[in-house]
């Protein structure tokens, strides 16, 4: 591990060299040429905060980072965009010098080659409340892309991208082995090192807008989910002016979840609806590319539909039962 400090570096020097091998270029900032007449441009950022958004007694620095690249990618991905340029803030508190932030950066930077940034900016400032990081993204939409987006319609399909729930149960198994760790107890990750990981390395499709533009496959509306299923549920029904369904038994589990939830007294059904951090996206499919979407995006799991506004947005239990949505920051209907 490098032994440098930011006292010994300076800052301008520190990003200097963190910049050093990554391919990308320091102070020129995100600016981007269009790649063609007409593009759209989309913008998506996040700011992630220590002891609110992340831990750092059990979140590796690189893993956070490439997290934080991906908190902006699903958000450009929901509105079909590609990614273009990236603007990293990062506000360093005294407990981190130069080796610690040269991990978190790194991270960042394998999560940018990933998802085919073409330029990212760099800054740093110091911090007297813990680590900050503030992530900005810029990508374009193809006009025609932008073009064959037509209005959703009742029966369009709402079809999710991966397993609900994975990160909410992760992070309480992080949070309960924390408390174990901190008392002399004996830290046991194995048995649901899957739910972990998707809180703590969460994954995204570099690839899933190109290829709905070569499925000719375009989602009336999109959208990433990071504060819970229900969320995204209600936003979709507020800007489609359409109600919505949701079937329990579609929705798609981790496989220890279940287990985990009569562990730990956590409602699976609950931790989907409501749960954080899941990075999965939501689109939905107009009804008659059932087949096409089907056959070309087996990841994609189908989990309800629109319907007319008068059903609202609701949960279908097993049993028939319509259950109305209910999300933080939404008032009741």
């Amino acid at each position: 591990m490098s032994e440098d400090t930011f006292s010994q570096l300076g800052k301008i020097q520190a990003i200097r060299q963190l910049y050093s091998g990554t391919g990308y270029s320091p102070f020129k900032g995100a600016a981007f040429p269009a790649s063609e007449k007409g593009a759209q441009i989309a913008t998506a950022s996040r700011t992630l905060l220590e002891g609110i958004d992340f831990d750092l007694v059990y979140f590796p620095l690189q893993h956070l980072g490439y997290k934080a690249v991906l908190a902006v990618c699903g958000e450009l991905y929901a509105k079909l965009t590609h990614p273009r340029s990236l603007t990293v803030n990062l506000g360093v508190s005294a407990k981190l010098d130069y080796p610690q932030v040269n991990d978190l950066w790194q991270g960042i930077v394998a999560a940018a080659k990933e998802h085919g940034f073409k330029e990212v900016d760099l800054d740093l400032t110091p911090s007297r409340n813990g680590l900050v990081i503030s992530v900005s993204a810029v990508g374009e939409t193809s006009l025609l892309t932008a073009k064959r987006r037509s209005a959703a319609k009742s029966k369009d399909l709402i079809c999710i991208s991966g397993r609900l729930g994975a990160a909410y149960m992760g992070l309480r198994v992080l949070q309960r082995e924390k408390k174990f760790f901190e008392s002399g107890g004996e830290v046991s990750l194995e048995a649901n090192k899957m739910l972990v990981q998707a809180y703590l390395k969460p994954e995204l499709n570099a690839g899933t807008v190109s290829q709905l533009e070569d499925a000719e496959i375009y989602p009336s509306h999109g959208y990433f989910l990071t504060r819970g299923l229900a969320d995204a549920i209600k936003r979709l029904s507020r800007d489609s002016g359409l109600g919505a369904k949701v079937y329990a038994a579609m929705i798609p589990f981790e496989g220890n979840t279940f287990n985990l939830g009569k562990e730990m007294d956590i409602d699976p059904i609950s931790a989907a609806m409501n749960g954080g951090d899941d990075f999965q996206l939501l689109f939905t499919v107009p009804i008659l590319s059932l087949e096409k979407f089907r056959r070309d995006f087996q990841t994609f799991d189908i989990i309800g539909h629109l319907a007319l506004p008068e059903a609202g947005t609701v949960l279908v239990t097993p049993e028939g039962l319509e259950m109305p949505l209910t999300a933080q920051g939404w008032p009741e209907e």
